[in-house]
């Protein structure tokens, strides 16, 4: 392969295979999956790899991605080689960097989904890799194609929205944009022409983007409009003023929908993947029949199984590698970044922060947490009951905020257990 590293010209970008990020801990390799899900040949590689050419750990991102931390550059290389054969890397980093399309983790095994909706992930995901004009969209522009199942994807940001819709028992797929109060739906298409239709959209807004990196979302309500109004008379009116909300939501455990046992869902806490874990894991699912494991936004896999006896298995050897599978674990109401020495922007070890501090969630009523090593809150951008956040002199503390605002008190790492008396008064 004559792939050479490339450094990116912007900050903000995100990394990929073939334009993997600096970091304090070497470079961040992002491997995308395809149409939502990995085999779970392709996870059992890529944990090798990341064990020979990386430093073994990896991380399950909120855009539903692998990273492969502590790569080299001499390394990279042989770790490309690797990839490639196994059929995970692009043509080249400019089609790589557009593929940013989320799937519904449960698709295709989900009953109550209303279309499978991988096809219409495949072919989407084709276009863009076809056309370089699509290359021109910004690093971090999404689509989401949701089958409209459990495990909805309305909550997290996409820049195209697709989402089965279905009507007097047809499964139109609704469009929608995102915009800064919310998705904006625009009408219907058939699940044949939807593919077409959000790579059309992609088209439009590269030709009326703004600014390179201008998202769906900041475009000035003038040329949004004249956009959406061009859209809109490709689509069928909406029956109704909006679909109904499939909002997103992590399930773990064993899934069933009326009685009928379709998967298991296994939480890696913080979205971090040791390379052992994940490769045994990813053996486990494939001896009891499972072909693949599918990433989600909440860092969670889910793995199709056949029956109960599959499920309890792999529920088991997902436990004894580290996996979380009961929603009421404390360490599922953080979100943390790596923190240092990972980072070079982070002041302590977010993982290790978390982990002393979950207990203490439960007992002062907070639901959701966010520990961040610097104020940059690379971990979720939501606002959560209590950050943590590294700065100057120690740990920032607030309430209900984001670690980009000012924190309310300062505490050195050793005063910690304060919280537990703090809490109420922040």
């Amino acid at each position: 392969m004559n792939a050479t590293l490339q450094q990116p010209t912007v900050r903000g970008w995100c990394p990929g295979a073939l334009r993997p990020m600096e970091s304090g801990d070497g470079l961040i390799v992002r491997i995308r999956p395809r149409a939502g899900a990995f085999r779970c040949a392709e996870l059992m590689a890529v944990a090798e790899l990341a064990m020979r050419y990386g430093n073994g750990h990896i991380d399950l991102t909120r855009r539903a991605n692998l990273q492969l931390r502590g790569v080299t550059a001499a390394s990279l290389p042989a770790l490309w080689n690797g990839l490639r054969a196994h059929g995970l890397l692009d043509a080249n980093a400019e089609a790589e960097s557009v593929r940013n399309v989320m799937v519904g983790p449960l698709a295709g095994i989900d009953p109550a989904e209303i279309i499978d909706p991988r096809p219409i992930a495949e072919r989407l995901e084709q276009g863009l890799a076809d056309h370089a004009a699509l290359w021109r969209l910004p690093g971090k522009f999404g689509f989401a194609v949701d089958g409209g199942g459990r495990c909805g994807l309305d909550g997290e940001r996409a820049d195209i929205r697709l989402r089965a819709d279905g009507i007097d028992g047809a499964a139109p797929i609704a469009v929608g944009l995102d915009r800064a109060d919310g998705i904006d739906w625009l009408g219907h298409t058939s699940a044949i022409e939807a593919a077409d239709v959000a790579l059309y959209i992609a088209r439009a807004f590269v030709a009326a983007s703004i600014a390179p990196r201008a998202r769906m979302r900041d475009l000035p309500n003038q040329i949004y409009g004249t956009l959406r109004a061009r859209i809109a008379s490709q689509l069928s009116p909406l029956t109704g003023p909006h679909p109904s909300r499939n909002p997103s939501r992590r399930e773990l455990g064993v899934l069933n929908e009326d009685g009928k046992l379709f998967a298991v869902g296994l939480a890696a806490p913080f979205g971090r993947l040791e390379a052992a874990s994940l490769r045994g894991l990813a053996e486990a699912a494939h001896r009891l029949g499972a072909v693949s494991l599918r990433p989600s936004p909440w860092r969670t896999l889910y793995a199709p199984v056949n029956g109960s006896a599959d499920a309890s298995a792999l529920l088991a050897a997902g436990a004894a590698l580290g996996f979380i599978a009961d929603a009421r674990d404390p360490l599922l109401r953080i979100e943390a970044c790596p923190g240092a020495p990972g980072c070079r922007s982070a002041t302590f070890d977010a993982h290790a922060i978390a982990r002393r501090i979950a207990p203490l969630l439960p007992d002062v009523g907070c639901r959701t947490c966010h520990i961040s090593g610097c104020a940059k809150g690379c971990a979720s951008s939501r606002v959560s009951e209590l950050v943590l956040v590294g700065i100057e002199g120690g740990i920032g503390i607030a309430r209900n905020s984001t670690p980009r605002e000012a924190p309310r008190v300062l505490l050195s790492p050793d005063r910690l257990e304060e919280l537990r008396t703090l809490y109420a008064t922040l």
